[in-house]
Parts: C-alpha cells; structure tokens; sequence
C-alpha cells in the first residue's frame, strides 16, 4: 500500500509536465482556430443581415415612395401604414451599423431622400412619436452625408497632371491648365457626388451645415494651396515688426499667389461651386463671394501691412513690383468677379493708389538723400562721388526697368508728387525763365528726374569747393558729369525721355570745366615759356633763360607728381584731357627748346636747365590721372 503511495520520480514529473505543456501549447491553437470560425460566422451572418437590410430597403423603397405621392398629393394626410414604421426601423438599423452608406447605385441618398420627405410631410400630422423618431434619423443621416460631403471636399486630386506634348501645347499652356487642374483638381467622379449630397442635405433643410463645411474646406484648401506657393499671412503689427529683409522675401510669393489667384484659382473656384450647388444660383453666388472675398482680402491685407513701414529708397522698386501686380491683374477680375464684386474691385484700387503714392513718396526721397549727405571730405583723386554713383545708378536701374510703371504712378498720383519737395528748379534754355520742370509737354516723372538731377549737380558744385586746388575741383567736376552723363546717354529710356536738354547742358558745363582746367594748370605752366624779357637789345639774357628753364622743371614736375595722384576713370575723358594737354604743351615746349637751347653751354649746363625732351614731356602726360604715385624714373637719359 506504501508503495502505491511514493512520490513520482523526477523523470515521471518531467513526463506529466510535458504533456501538460504540450497541452497549454495546443489548447490556444485550438482556441484561436475556434474564434477564427465564430469570427467568420459572425462576419457571414452580418453579410447577410445587411444584404437582407438592403434587400429589404430596396423591396420597401417602391411602397414609401406610392405612399409619398400620395403625401403630396392629398390634402388630408392619409392613415400611415405598417410598412413605414418597418422602413424607418430598417434605415435605423442601417445607420446604426456605422458601415460605409455610399454606393454607385446612390441607393443611400435615396433613402435619405425619402426620409427628408417623410418627415417633411408628417410634420402636421398628430403622429408626433414616429415624427420625431424620422426627425432624429435623418439628423443622424445628414451628419453622415454632412462627414462624406467634407471628406471628399478635403481630398482633392492633387496628382492630376496634364500631358502636353503629344498634343502640341506649348509650355505656358501647360502650366495653366496644370494650375487649374490642381487647384480644383477632383475627379469627374467625385463633383457628382458633392452635387447630389449638397443638393439632399439643401433639401433636408440643413443648408447651412452644407454651406459651412464647403466654406470652410474650401478655403483651408486655399489657404494651403498659396502656402505651397511659399506665402504666408503677414499682420500689419508683423510687418513692422520685420527686418525689411525678410519682409522683402515675402513679396515674390505674393505676387505669385495674387496672380495666380486672379488669372486660375479664383475662376476654378467659381466654376467649382457652381457645379457643386447647381440648380442653387444664389446660394452658389453668396458662397464664391465668402469665400473669395475672405481670401482676396487677406492678399490686400498683406500689401497694406508692407504700405506701412518706413520708407526709404530700396524698397521703391519692391513697391512697383506690387503696384504692377495689382494694376496688371485688376481686369483678370472683371470675368469672374460679379457686380456684386464691386466692392472688392474698389479695396483693390484704393491699396493700389496707397501703395502708388508710396512709391512717389520713396522716389522723390531721393531729393532728401541728396540733401542728407553732409560728407565735408573731399573724395581723393576728385573721383566720382559715392552719392553720384548711387544716384545715377538708382535712377537708371528705375528706368531701365519701371518706367512704364514709374510713369504710370506719376501719371495717377500727380496730385501729391511734390508733397515732400521744396526743391526750386532752374532752366535748362539759357535765360528763359519758363521752368521746364512743369513744362506741359512734361511727364511729371521726367520732371521729378530732372528735378533729382538739378539737385545733385548743386549738390556736387557745393562738395568740389572742398578742395583747395581749383584745377582739381574742376577733374572732380568733370568726372561726376561725365559719369551722368554717360548713365544718361547708356540708358535708351531716360534718353529719350529727357529729349538731349539736359545732356546739351551738361556736356557745355564739362567743356568749361576743361577749359577752366588748363587755365588753371598748364596754361601757368606755359608762363614759363614766355619769350618776354628774354632779349635785351638784342640779345638773350642768360640768367633769366636759366630761370626760365628752371620755373618750368619745377613747375612740370610739381605738377606730373601732384596730377598722377588724380583720377579719371572715364577713359574717354581721360584720353581727352591727356590729348589736350599734350596740344598746348608740346608744341610750346618744343619751340622754346628749338629757339633757345643753343644759348646754354653745352655738357653740365645742359643736362642741369634742359631736364626734358618733348618726348619726356609727352611720356609724363600720359602718367597723368592714373591714380598712381608719378615717377620721373622713365624719364630718358
């Protein structure tokens, strides 16, 4: 009996807890297969209770649909058979399964149809329960058209592309009609199904939930689609806020995103929702004026945040790119926004004019840089002045580039052109006192260039009296006004504009310059080659010949040394003003050196009064307005 009692061995334990483990593997197999096979049983029968739901549905549909007509057409109501509370049971019971309720066959919008009907018609009749219950149905089934109707707004077809090339278009075609497609960009079979949603839920009553969520997708879908294009909204506080830098960034993408609303998505999105709400023409009309107005609104807000930080004289060009935007796209809206637009067209035409009179303001700012530059530093060399080439450059990048604008703007705003200018303008004709700068035949932008021209000439006139050496004021002269000059004549725009008066002016100032040069310089330098005195009866003074001689070595060198320092970086006149020199100094030296060398002894005396040769001279010219130390050093032995 004891025996039969004995503990199991360790290998009679290892034997019992393999099977029993065998056992726990095997059982969860045998487990998930069995719930495997409810699962698929349970699947099976939801299959066919659904299909038994639908089938049934489309078995009542042709009875709800004779007892409707009768609804609409009886006065009195009549009693409501057993088969409509079977039917609203079975749409209950559909919608309760939370299953996808749209289908080709668009057998669920008319079954809300239905529903939207019955409940519209029994809402008289003392049957307040079943009146409620369908009242509470098809507000469940109008939140799901409501959802579908969102969703499918939300998905647009982005990835719609257009194959030209097979077909011959060329490239700027195919851009467009890839910005359309993309903007509006859903399926031939998806506006269909926004249309007969948007029609059932109108029909149900529920209008504005419809309205709201069009509204609403469609301009985050906007909203979105202009970000790709890289813009963003910009406050007015922002824009203030900003380093014109990156303020300046903002304004290519806004141009981008203006035109492309104005010339595609704007008229996409008219044809968008007259499509989707169609048979609804006024609804469809309220619609594109929300949501247009809301986006074209938040395009001038962004101009008018840019219209109010400070001016200067960089950023003008940046403000005609918006002006141009705005002025250029403004008949893309007549085709597509209504009479009732009007409003919008007159908020797009006073940011215009605000953002044109901006820009006369900056541009007649350059009046007021000119007139801040207080520099009392002579520039070395009598160089071209920084504030000439500023300006000169400033004013022929503007025509070169915007003048047609720039014309435009004046032409608009002529009124308050001058509202910043106190500036007296000087005739260009002489004595004549008529000013030119009012001259009816005159653009007031040419006028404003002439004005700014005017402006820096006396402005420069003032900086060369900072130089003590008068013939160097004049090279400083000579070198701003020939480098106008050129601008002027390299410019074909304001060439023309300006009509040769202003550079007939100019060119007759230069010339004076020059002639005030050589008096000052080399003219006193031919002094010294004066013959008087010389002969004394009869006979050539020998220490006033010395003098002679002596005066005008030093007087050269002082003057190839001091003049090499100078600048003319014209190459033109600097080639001119070297010829001239040579025509009066060469020719004089080399007839005093002719007539009177033969007086000085020859060997010592020589090589100690006759330091140069014509040639020496003429080398030494050619040193001169370099902008480099001079050197004798090539002078001949």
């Amino acid at each position: 009996m004891e025996e039969n009692h004995k503990p199991a061995t360790s290998s009679s334990f290892k034997k019992g807890d393999d099977k029993e483990e065998s056992s726990e593997v095997e059982k969860p197999e045998k487990e998930t297969k069995s719930e495997q096979s409810q699962s698929q049983d349970i699947d099976d029968k939801e299959k066919e209770e659904r299909a038994g739901i639908k089938h049934t549905l489309q078995k009542s549909y042709d009875d709800i649909e004779t007892f409707l007509s009768k609804l609409e057409s009886d006065a009195e109501a009549p009693d409501i058979p057993d088969f409509v509370h079977k039917y609203v049971d079975l749409v209950e019971k559909k919608l309760s399964k939370h299953e996808p309720l749209f289908h080709d066959d668009g057998s669920f919008l008319k079954v809300v149809d239905q529903i939207s009907r019955l409940y519209k018609h029994l809402s008289d009749s003392d049957k307040a329960p079943l009146i409620n219950r369908i009242g509470q149905i098809q507000q469940q089934a109008m939140c799901y058209l409501e959802d579908e109707f969102r969703s499918l707004l939300e998905e647009p077809d982005l990835k719609q592309e257009v194959v030209a090339d097979q077909h011959g278009e060329d490239q700027s075609t195919l851009d467009q009609s890839k910005e359309e497609s993309n903007f509006s960009g859903y399926s031939y079979q998806v506006i269909p199904k926004l249309n007969k949603i948007a029609k059932e839920m109108i029909f149900g009553g529920y209008e504005s939930e419809c309205c709201e969520a069009y509204m609403v997708t469609r301009r985050n879908i906007i909203d979105e689609t202009l970000n790709k294009l890289g813009y963003e909204k910009i406050s007015i506080d922002e824009a203030q806020k900003m380093q014109w830098e990156a303020l300046e960034k903002n304004i290519p993408p806004w141009i981008k995103a203006f035109k492309q609303c104005t010339k595609f998505y704007f008229s996409n999105e008219c044809r968008l929702v007259e499509t989707v709400f169609s048979g609804y023409p006024s609804l469809s009309t309220n619609l594109f004026s929300n949501i247009v107005r809301g986006v074209f609104l938040q395009l001038l807000n962004f101009v008018e945040a840019v219209a109010t930080i400070k001016r200067s004289t960089e950023k003008l060009f940046k403000f005609l790119d918006i002006y141009d935007t705005l002025r250029d796209n403004l008949s893309s809206l007549d085709g597509v926004l209504p009479k009732w637009a009007e409003e919008l067209r007159n908020e797009m035409t006073t940011t215009r004019c605000r953002i044109g009179e901006m820009a006369i303001f900056i541009f007649c700012d350059l009046e007021n840089a000119i007139k801040s530059d207080t520099e009392k530093t002579p520039v070395p060399g009598g160089a071209v002045h920084p504030l000439t080439r500023y300006t000169m450059n400033y004013l022929k990048y503007a025509c070169d580039e915007y003048k047609e604008t720039i014309e435009k703007v004046f032409k608009d705003h002529s009124k308050i052109e001058r509202a910043n200018s106190t500036n007296k303008p000087r005739s260009y004709e002489g004595d004549s006192e008529k000013n030119k700068y009012d001259d009816e035949n005159q653009s007031p932008f040419v006028g404003q260039v002439l004005r700014i021209l005017d402006l820096l000439d006396s402005a420069l006139e003032a900086k060369s009296k900072l130089y003590k050496d008068i013939a160097l004021s004049c090279i400083f002269m000579m070198n701003n006004g020939r480098y106008m000059l050129q601008k002027i004549k390299s410019s074909a725009e304001i060439h023309q504009a300006m009509k040769d008066t202003w550079c007939r002016k100019t060119s007759s100032d230069l010339r004076n310059y020059h002639q005030t040069y050589k008096r000052e310089t080399w003219m006193k330098l031919l002094g010294c080659l004066n013959v008087e005195g010389l002969n004394v009866n009869g006979k050539v003074v020998k220490p006033v010949l010395k003098e002679r001689f002596k005066s005008f070595n030093a007087m050269f060198d002082d003057i190839h040394r001091t003049q090499s320092l100078w600048v003319v970086n014209d190459k033109q006149l600097q080639s001119e003003l070297r010829v001239s020199i040579s025509a009066i100094v060469i020719p004089a030296y080399r007839s005093f050196l002719a007539r009177f060398s033969g007086y000085l002894d020859p060997g010592r005396q020589t090589e100690k009064y006759i330091k140069f040769q014509p040639e020496d001279i003429e080398t030494f010219i050619d040193d001169l307005f370099d902008g480099n130390s001079g050197s004798m050093s090539r002078k001949k032995p």
